[in-house]
């Protein structure tokens, strides 16, 4: 018998099914950021012909300089969403303020958080890229988004996930019920369901973690590391894997599919840690826990964080849930 073909349009219409009150606006919404990773999909495998590699000569809000391919995929991300009439406004981790609905066009029930393009210090190599995003429902009554809307802990998300772009595409997302992957077919321009119900392994291979800062971690990480690499003699345990790839959404995507942790400390440098709590930690928070693993700044639940600012960031450690456990314990007993 052949296998059933689901495509991620009817994989959502499908969930939409199971709420009569739905009105098919959020529907319609997942997929079109399932049209927005289809477009920047396009352009990565060819980005090299098109020359829109290297810099644009532009820095985003951070202070980074930021890449052609960076402005095409957060400009490919507003221009899809901003004239649908299903978002009050969306905020961008290459953009300041927020990114308000042009004027004379219907506002939506949702705000749509998101990293256009994580990882592009790697585009250059061709080392895998990705997608983050985040819906929340909009806390203003009417009318033009306010901060309000996006000052919402991850625990408040009706959806996130993040696509990735490597040898293929694929989009990974939660409703809150489950998390499903999906995978491009390039040949008939659609996502068809390749992992349904994704949990994250209860047995761990990976951690990953840049090394190359271990000069500038805490004692408690440095000794977190240590028992992950089966060197510490008060509590011995089978050595995990090392990989790192320096994208976000690649080494999550391992992680989740394979079982293991990553983490982004904090520091003396970046006491308040490096990853965006909005963009990156938060979205992809939810999707770890959805898929039975947890995820921490390192003593606090990522999904219980409320933001203060648009562009707040911290400290992260997600994969596993034992591991995460074991990560705030270290920090807890040697950091507190």
């Amino acid at each position: 018998m052949a296998e059933e073909i689901i495509t991620i349009e009817r994989h959502i219409l499908e969930r939409q099914r199971t709420y009569p009150e739905a009105t098919g606006v959020f529907s319609s919404l997942l997929y079109d950021i399932a049209l927005v990773a289809k477009i920047i999909a396009r352009e990565t495998t060819r980005a090299g012909l098109v020359e829109i590699l290297g810099l644009a000569g532009k820095m985003n809000i951070q202070g980074e300089q930021q890449m052609k391919l960076d402005v095409f995929a957060n400009e490919t991300m507003v221009r899809v969403n901003s004239y649908t009439g299903r978002l009050a406004a969306m905020a961008s981790e290459e953009v300041p303020g927020i990114i308000h609905i042009p004027e004379g066009y219907p506002t939506g029930p949702y705000v749509l958080v998101f990293d256009p393009l994580d990882g592009s210090s790697n585009i250059d190599v061709n080392v895998s890229i990705g997608t983050i995003f985040g819906v929340y429902r909009r806390r203003s009554a009417e009318g033009p988004a306010t901060m309000e809307d996006f000052m919402q802990p991850g625990r408040d998300l009706v959806a996130a996930g993040y696509v990735i772009y490597g040898s293929s595409t694929m989009m990974v997302y939660s409703t809150g019920n489950g998390v499903h992957g999906f995978t491009l077919d390039p040949g008939v321009g659609e996502f068809l369901l390749s992992h349904p119900d994704i949990h994250i392994p209860q047995t761990p291979k990976y951690y990953s973690v840049n090394q190359g800062n271990e000069r500038r971690w805490s004692d408690g990480v440095l000794r977190f590391t240590h028992w992950l690499q089966g060197m510490d003699e008060a509590e011995p345990r089978e050595s995990l894997s090392g990989r790192y790839i320096g994208s976000l959404v690649a080494d999550f995507h391992r992680n989740l599919l394979d079982g293991g942790i990553y983490y982004y400390p904090s520091s003396p440098k970046r006491p308040e840690g490096k990853l965006r709590l909005l963009y990156e930690a938060a979205p992809l928070a939810f999707i770890a826990e959805n898929a039975g693993g947890a995820a921490s700044n390192g003593w606090q639940r990522i999904l219980d964080v409320v933001p203060e600012s648009l562009h707040q960031r911290v400290p992260l450690y997600i994969g596993n849930r034992e591991l995460v456990e074991k990560a705030e314990a270290f920090i807890a007993r040697y950091d507190g």
